[in-house]
């Protein structure tokens, strides 16, 4: 189970430089206001994370597309994406807030429903390779 429970105040913390161990207090503090306490009590152990950089982001967008690949692997199709759509990627889906939870909804909006489309107007066909790329702002698929 996780939470985003005083990941604001986290945040905070580590932009200033400020230590840690003040920190989960004031985060523990946060929680016993927003969970009951016998709720609190069945749970075994309380851990914080720092939020995910960039380059943590990036290797995540590698591995969703990976998972996408094992999917598509009985139409022996293959995405790939250059750099530039990845950075793209992690540009527009990275909040630190959230993590890595939002970059799996822009993949399936802006990535899966591109090579849908592609599939379905014989743009992409069993055995293709598919690039993705970023033109004008926008995720296109490289022929």
């Amino acid at each position: 189970m996780t939470s985003n429970v005083g990941s604001d105040v986290i945040q905070d913390y580590i932009a200033k430089g400020k230590p840690m161990n003040s920190c989960r207090e004031e985060v523990m503090g946060i929680l016993k206001g927003c969970v009951r306490p016998e709720f609190l009590n069945r749970i075994d152990e309380i851990i914080m994370f720092k939020p995910l950089t960039k380059d943590n982001i990036k290797n995540i967008v590698g591995l969703i597309i990976s998972d996408l690949n094992r999917r598509l692997a009985d139409r022996e199709l293959k995405i790939s994406l250059t750099d530039k759509a990845a950075d793209f990627i992690v540009d527009q889906a990275y909040d630190p807030v959230y993590g890595a939870r939002p970059l799996k909804r822009f993949i399936q909006k802006h990535i899966e429903t591109l090579v849908g489309k592609a599939i379905l107007e014989g743009r992409a066909k069993d055995g293709d390779s598919v690039v993705i790329d970023v033109n004008d702002g926008t995720l296109v698929i490289n022929q």
